[in-house]
């Protein structure tokens, strides 16, 4: 029989933090019941019954002052604890300068992933070592959540929201994968898992993988099959909004508010067209709701990022 492993391996920088804190509300606690114990047990020596120890009233500023200095010692911990806790979540939201991005569609029952230079995998997730690590996730069908327990990290994956989850991998080795989010009959059978490998290692198998188009070339080859460019390329004659160099820009609607052209603008833009309409343009773009699979949106949000990459780099 296999040693069975009474905690997991912390193999992600998130993983070290949460271990930390795990530990220090263990010890927080166990003073705590340490304290409250020797109380009772104090007390009821002292003032069982025969004892001859003063049960005066105290008084009313003793009394006062002690229930004061307990409660404000009480929020003081509590503050504390969350302000440690959100500041792990804090970190994770800030945006890495540079990452590896991978693009992750959850499905009854199943993981696919799908590396920037078009690898594909199926429930395994192949990662470089000592790297920060950013997931696209979206979801097909039903609300999945991405759980890998040695990261520490859960990140809940839901139908019509494109969901971030970053972590920095510290540790070679393969770690378990599952949905932590009942998804239909066969949820116990949704598994897989994360090889986290040395970095020659993980580009040694990025070049042995079989590459198919990139996100970015299928992503153009939709806009153009699609009917998009009939609209938005700049030779059209039908006026609709320009795409390059729109992903990450402040876009101005009809109703006069401003918003940002992240991947849930653009997102909302394809499957509810009529619902931010941009400045100076009429809502007749028709919905692609249905039409399109989640592999599909998230193929033509990556073909519009680059846009605005090459508009950038120009």
């Amino acid at each position: 029989m296999g040693e069975v492993e009474i905690v997991l391996p912390a193999a992600s920088s998130a993983a070290v933090s949460t271990d930390g804190k795990l530990l220090g509300l263990l010890v927080i606690s166990g003073l705590i019941t340490l304290l409250v114990a020797s109380l009772i047990g104090l007390f009821a020596v002292r003032y069982r019954r025969g004892s001859k120890a003063s049960r005066d009233r105290l008084p009313n500023w003793f009394a006062r002052d002690l229930e004061t200095v307990w409660t404000l010692a009480t929020v003081g911990l509590f503050v504390a604890i969350f302000a440690w806790a959100a500041s792990q979540d804090f970190a994770l939201a800030v945006p890495p300068a540079n990452s590896v991005e991978i693009h992750v569609v959850g499905k009854q029952w199943m993981w696919k992933a799908e590396h920037p230079s078009g690898q594909r995998e199926i429930n395994e997730l192949h990662v470089p070592a000592e790297e920060t690590v950013e997931l696209v996730l979206n979801s097909q069908d039903v609300i999945h959540s991405f759980y890998v327990p040695a990261f520490r990290l859960k990140q809940d994956v839901v139908p019509g929201h494109t969901t971030r989850m970053r972590f920095h991998t510290e540790k070679i080795g393969t770690y378990r994968l599952f949905c932590a989010e009942y998804c239909g009959t066969q949820h116990s059978a949704m598994i897989g898992r994360v090889v986290v490998m040395a970095k020659e290692d993980y580009a040694d198998w990025l070049t042995r993988q079989p590459e198919g188009d990139d996100l970015q070339e299928d992503g153009k080859k939709l806009f153009v099959a699609k009917g998009c460019a009939g609209c938005h390329y700049g030779s059209s004659k039908v006026r609709a909004p320009r795409l390059a160099g729109v992903y990450g820009s402040q876009v101005p609607l009809s109703d006069g508010r401003m918003i940002t052209a992240d991947d849930e603008y653009i997102r909302d833009s394809i499957l509810q067209p009529k619902r931010d309409v941009v400045a100076g343009f009429e809502p007749i773009m028709p919905s692609f709701a249905g039409a399109l699979s989640e592999g599909e949106l998230v193929s033509l949000t990556a073909y519009i990022r680059s846009l605005a990459e090459t508009e950038t780099a120009r």
